[in-house]
C-alpha cells in the first residue's frame, strides 16, 4: 500500500503553552535533518493552531527507511502512515475508506470504530454523522467485523481537510524533547557501554551534546580511538552532529602514575579529565558535563568517589544512568545499537592505568595533598594536552 504522508504525534510539547511553537519548530527542523539521507524530497509542515505536524512524501520513496529515520527524532511519540484521497463528497469518501480497508485489512473480522476529525469546518456533515455513515459501509463490506466504540481492536481515523486523510496505525517514536530545546552539554565518552547510553538519554531530553575522549597512545591503539568515533556516530544518529574532542592524555596519566599513591590513581586521573572536559565545555558554551557513571558499579563510582570527582569542576555534572544496574544499561545500548561496538576488545585509558586496590572512600583533603605534589609540571602537561587536542566532526 502506498502512503502519501505521515502524521507526526507528540506529547510533552503539547503542554508548553505559549512557547509550544518553539518546540514544534525545533521538531520540524530535526525531522528535516533526519530525512535528508532518505532518497526523495519530503515536505515537513506544521499546521498553525492545529497541533498537527505532517510529512508529505514523494511519489517514490523507501517507506521503511523513512520510518526508521523518523523513529530516531526525539520529540516524536507516534508516526501514523496516511493515505490521502480527493474530497469528492461523502459517498466517494465512504468508497475510498472501504477501499483503504480492503487493501490494508483484507477480510477484516475484528472490532473497529471510526473516528472523524473535521478540520474543514465548512464540511456539510458533522463528524459523528461521517463516522456513523462510514462505519455502516464498512460493516456492509466486512460482515464478520463489528463496531466497538470503547475498546476497538482497530481505530480508523478520517480527517476532513482540503483533502481526506485516512490512517489506522501509529508506529512508536522515541519520545523525549527535540534536540536543542534544552541547551548543550559535554559528554565524557569512553569506549565502554555506559557513556554512549548516557549521551543518548540526555539527548532524549532535548540537550545537544558534544563529546570528549581521552586517548593514551601507545597504551591505547588507534583502533581504540576508532571504536569511540564509531560509538559517537551511533549516538549522533539520535542526537544529531557531535563535535568530538580527542585529548592525548598519556603524559598526564604517566606523571600522575609516577607522583601519586596508586590507590588514588583512578580518582586523581578522573579529576583531571573533568577539568579538561570543563575547559572545552566552557569554550563551546555547554551548560554542564555528562558521564555514564552508575552508583557502586566500580570503585570510582561510590558516592564518596563521585563527590571527590565533582569537586574538581564548577559546572554541574549530569549522570543519566546513575540509578541503573548494568543489565538496564545494556538493554538500552542494545536498543540504540551501541552494545556490539562497546564490547569490542580495545581498551581505553581508564582501564590501562587502573590501580589494583583503588580507594573507594577517598578523603578529599588527602586527594588535594596528593595533587599538590604534581606542582607546575601538571599545568604544563595540561596546556600541551589542550593545545594538541584533535577535533572530529561527527555527522
Amino acid at each position: 500500500m502506498i502512503f502519501h504522508a505521515f502524521l507526526i504525534k507528540y506529547a510533552e510539547i503539547a503542554i508548553k503553552g505559549k512557547n509550544r511553537y518553539l518546540f514544534e519548530d525545533a521538531l520540524v527542523k530535526q525531522m528535516k535533518l533526519a530525512l535528508e539521507p532518505v532518497e526523495g524530497e519530503f515536505t515537513v509542515t506544521k499546521e498553525q493552531g492545529q497541533g498537527r505536524v505532517y510529512v508529505f512524501c514523494p511519489e517514490k520513496y523507501d517507506f521503511d527507511e523513512a520510518v526508521e529515520a523518523l523513529q530516531r527524532v526525539f520529540g516524536i511519540v507516534g508516526i501514523s502512515p496516511v493515505v490521502i484521497y480527493e474530497d469528492q463528497g461523502f459517498d466517494q469518501m465512504a468508497k475510498d475508506v472501504v477501499s483503504y480497508m480492503e487493501a490494508r485489512y483484507p477480510g477484516y473480522a475484528g472490532s473497529f470504530k471510526v473516528y472523524t476529525r473535521r478540520a474543514k469546518k465548512s464540511y456539510p456533515i458533522t463528524s459523528m454523522e461521517v463516522s456513523a455513515g462510514i462505519g455502516e459501509k464498512i460493516l456492509d463490506a466486512f460482515p464478520e467485523a463489528s463496531v466497538d466504540v470503547h475498546h476497538p481492536e482497530m481505530t480508523l481515523s478520517v480527517e476532513i481537510r482540503d483533502k481526506i486523510y485516512v490512517y489506522s496505525e501509529t508506529l512508536p517514536g522515541p519520545g523525549g524533547m527535540p534536540i536543542g530545546t534544552n541547551g548543550k552539554a559535554m559528554l565524557l565518552l569512553s569506549g565502554g557501554i555506559d557513556s554512549p547510553v548516557a549521551g543518548y538519554m540526555i539527548a532524549k531530553r532535548g540537550v545537544k551534546i558534544e563529546a570528549v575522549y581521552f586517548h593514551a597512545p601507545p597504551y591505547t591503539s588507534e583502533r581504540a580511538k576508532q571504536k569511540v568515533v564509531d560509538l559517537a556516530k551511533l549516538v549522533a544518529r539520535y542526537s544529531g552532529p557531535i563535535r568530538l574532542h580527542v585529548v592525548n592524555f598519556t603524559d598526564i596519566q604517566l606523571y600522575i602514575y609516577d607522583q601519586c599513591p596508586h590507590e588514588e590513581l583512578t580518582i586523581i586521573m578522573r579529576r583531571y579529565m573533568m577539568r579538561i572536559a570543563e575547559h572545552f565545555a566552557r569554550k563551546d558554551k555547554c551548560l554542564g558535563l555528562i558521564t555514564g557513571e552508575s552508583i557502586g558499579q566500580v570503585a570510582s563510582q561510590t558516592l564518596q568517589s563521585l563527590a571527590a570527582t565533582d569537586e574538581a569542576c564548577e559546572l554541574p555534572v549530569y549522570r543519566p544512568v546513575i540509578g541503573f544496574d548494568k543489565e538496564e544499561i545494556v538493554q538500552i545500548s542494545r536498543k540504540i545499537n551501541t552494545f556490539e561496538t562497546s564490547i569490542q576488545p580495545f581498551e581505553d585509558c581508564c582501564t590501562i592505568f587502573v590501580a589494583k586496590h583503588p580507594v573507594t572512600k577517598p578523603n578529599l583533603k588527602v586527594i588535594r595533598r596528593s595533587e599538590e605534589k604534581l606542582n607546575e609540571k601538571i599545568d604544563q602537561l595540561m596546556e600541551e594536552a589542550l593545545a594538541t587536542t584533535e577535533i572530529i566532526e561527527i555527522q
